[in-house]
């Protein structure tokens, strides 16, 4: 089922270094020439981003790898805010500075679909993938192409979370997000150890991978990159993280956003435990198991056996407590941090539904994607 899929996609197509004017360094910072360095494309593809997009056109427009070597592909899902028209003026001030500028039409919305039309569109030596709601620093292209050119094929680095604006608020939220208990274990949110990874965001790929690995499964929603990193590491290739790349993810802006977030995660990590189950993580379904112990402790609760219960929601709330204290730890939080242990119970819940109705919902899912192919 997934060779026919790909083949129907087919046919459808922190170390600073300072760069002195007119001299180029490669990985072990040996002065070469010009042509010795990649040609390399950022993509982005966007959805009624207009108040994002400003800020990342910014740090890419500050990137301090040549212009006159990087492709800039921007992909529109068809906004109804000015993210097209923030897009085309763009091109319009810079387009004789870069290698190439290009602005494509997804017609299909989705993400996954964008990103196809990047890879099936960009023309250079490498990719890096950058999502819209991101901020990079102004070395994160030229960190890249330094790791590829260190002898690696796939590429990435940490990619710590921002909020959207400097409130109480906001930082209470960025500390839900930033804690291993309200978000993930995955290494890519926080360690700074050069390591080879089972998956990372802003991912920075060879060409020779993606004619290779090919293109996102556009039938997956949120797991579309978990999967597409299993099939390049079952390629033989390795996908490996730098500390010396980083970029920034902003937060979702409102509790509500990121609980609506996480229902989604998790309802597609239940689809894809039918379809691609090796692509997923022990930790992916912790708040599944959480979900489930709910439900089983409080049937037997109500049968009159209400130990297990008890013992699960002591050990529970005593962890979140302290989560949520190490989460404060040297920021002198403020009274609205006192939320922190319900904001994790409420994102955990939103997740666990989410991959519990997921996994129920999957057979079905399963049969009308047989039935496309």
């Amino acid at each position: 089922m997934k060779n026919t899929f790909y083949r129907a996609i087919a046919a459808k197509s922190t170390k600073k270094i300072v760069i002195p004017p007119k001299t180029y360094y490669n990985y072990r910072g040996i002065s070469t020439g010009k042509e010795d360095f990649l040609n390399i494309t950022v993509g982005v593809v966007a959805y009624n981003e207009e108040g994002n997009l400003p800020e990342l056109l910014d740090d890419i427009r500050k990137q301090d790898y040549p212009k006159e070597k990087t492709e800039i592909i921007l992909v529109d899902g068809g906004s109804t805010d000015a993210t097209l028209k923030i897009m085309n003026e763009f091109m319009e001030a810079e387009k004789d500075k870069y290698l190439r500028i290009r602005i494509l039409d997804n017609t299909k919305k989705i993400q996954s679909a964008g990103w196809n039309l990047v890879i099936g569109t960009f023309s250079t030596e490498a990719l890096i993938r950058v999502d819209a709601h991101a901020r990079i620093p102004a070395d994160f292209v030229k960190e890249n192409v330094l790791a590829l050119e260190s002898g690696e094929d796939v590429v990435g680095g940490v990619r710590p979370t921002v909020a959207y604006d400097q409130t109480k608020w906001q930082e209470v939220l960025l500390r839900a997000e930033n804690s291993m208990f309200g978000s993930s274990i995955a290494g890519y949110r926080r360690d700074s150890a050069k390591e080879y990874v089972s998956s990372l965001f802003h991912g920075c790929y060879r060409k020779k991978v993606l004619d290779e690995v090919g293109f996102f499964n556009e039938e997956l929603g949120r797991t579309e990159d978990n999967e597409f990193h299993y099939r390049v590491r079952q390629a033989g290739y390795k996908i490996c993280k730098f500390p010396t790349i980083s970029s920034y993810q902003k937060i979702r802006p409102s509790f509500g956003k990121m609980c609506k977030q996480k229902y989604g995660n998790g309802y597609w990590v239940g689809l894809t435990l039918g379809y691609c189950p090796g692509c997923l993580k022990i930790y992916h379904f912790v708040p599944f198991v959480f979900v489930l112990g709910i439900i089983l402790t409080s049937i037997l609760a109500a049968v009159g056996f209400p130990v297990l219960a008890v013992i699960m929601w002591a050990a529970y709330w005593l962890l979140a407590i302290l989560m949520a204290a190490m989460a404060i730890k040297n920021e002198g939080g403020g009274f609205r941090d006192l939320l922190l242990p319900f904001m994790f119970f409420f994102l955990h819940l939103s997740y666990g539904i989410g991959t519990f109705l997921g996994v129920i919902y999957m057979p079905f899912w399963l049969r009308k994607i047989k039935k496309k192919l």
